[in-house]
């Protein structure tokens, strides 16, 4: 066995040093997933929130969707929704007051005519200025 010993080993390479990217590769991943999870869970918050609409865009809604046909009626509807956002702001309540204001004759008036055009410009604009 000694004489095995002393013969010389030339083909075999020394040692090379390999690089070691594995915490950063690691940390990569780690940090791919979160971003991807964190993604899915704002999505999902989101579709769950939109489906189960709040109280202002429930009320939102039916005031949009008032019949203006009935001109008597819709005053009512409107002055009775509408009083719900009229204090969001200064210019949401100044909408509201004007609106109202156009609303009284048709409210107590035992026959009304059909809403004039000015009236239904300030609805549409209270509908557009709300915050919803």
């Amino acid at each position: 066995m000694s004489q095995m010993a002393d013969i010389p080993v030339n083909d075999i390479a020394p040692l090379a040093e390999v690089h070691d990217y594995s915490i950063y590769l690691f940390g990569g991943s780690v940090t791919i997933a979160l971003v991807v999870t964190l993604s899915l869970i704002l999505l999902v918050l989101k579709k769950w929130r939109n489906r189960h609409p709040g109280e202002r865009r429930i009320v939102y809604r039916i005031l949009a969707s008032i019949d203006l046909s009935d001109s008597k009626h819709a005053a009512y509807k409107i002055s009775e929704l509408g009083r719900e956002f009229a204090a969001d702001n200064e210019r949401t309540e100044r909408a509201y007051h004007n609106l109202f204001e156009r609303l009284e004759p048709y409210k107590y008036a035992p026959k009304v005519e059909p809403f004039s055009e000015e009236v239904l410009g300030y609805y549409r604009l209270y509908l557009e200025i709300i915050d919803v």
